[in-house]
């Protein structure tokens, strides 16, 4: 199952947090978890695009992000049902 957390930001981010951070995500990917990430241009936070097997692990995953865990930021964790070509755009 999918799940994205939208991230919204509480204190000014440092250098060593945002490295924290990347480390966090990169070893999200050599897991085969992390989908998508990135900051929003238009609004303060960001948004993390994951692959878990239940909310609970989810949940967890978004707990261990150093910008949460250190309270740089607030999240929202939302169940992502994907419709692509795949699944003609969620018809079936």
């Amino acid at each position: 199952m999918n799940y994205i957390y939208i991230m919204h930001d509480q204190k000014p981010l440092n250098e060593t947090i945002i490295l924290e951070h990347v480390k966090h995500l990169k070893q999200l990917r050599s897991e085969g978890k992390l989908i998508l990430c990135g900051p929003f241009l238009d609004h303060p936070g960001g948004m993390v695009v994951l692959q878990a097997s239940s909310k609970e692990e989810a949940l967890m995953i978004a707990n261990q992000d150093p910008f949460i865990r250190d309270y740089y930021k607030t999240f929202v964790l939302y169940t992502l049902d994907v419709a692509d070509e795949h699944n003609d755009f969620g018809l079936r």
